[in-house]
């Protein structure tokens, strides 16, 4: 498995039950999803947030955060957080929030599913 089951679980439980929530495997890891728009997600070395570009600067400002770059370039509004800062709860509640801050200005997306 390409990502930490467990930091999947301790981010289902910051989360909680949000209406309009889904996980799906994504680039090796597992992303969450809110209204069909990614939201934030788990990876081999850690995880990302969608903060927007917007709240970005407040996001890399915490301990463990870097700007995303998974093709080595950096993706605008995107975090990662690595494991340290997994482990750290006032880190995670915080990018947990810029992150939900930031999708639920977005209008959701079709549901494609069949």
């Amino acid at each position: 498995m390409a990502y930490d089951p467990d930091l999947a679980d301790q981010m289902r439980a910051d989360l909680g039950p949000l209406p309009g929530l889904s996980e799906r495997k994504m680039f090796g890891g597992l992303a969450f999803l809110l209204y069909g728009n990614m939201l934030c997600g788990v990876h081999a070395k850690g995880a990302m947030y969608r903060v927007g570009k917007a709240r970005e600067a407040e996001a890399l400002a915490l301990p463990g955060v870097t700007p995303m770059a998974f093709t080595g370039r950096p993706m605008g509004g995107m975090v990662d957080a690595d494991n340290d800062a997994m482990t750290d709860d006032a880190t995670r509640q915080q990018l947990t929030q810029l992150a939900l801050g930031f999708v639920d200005t977005l209008p959701p997306k079709p549901d494609k599913t069949p």
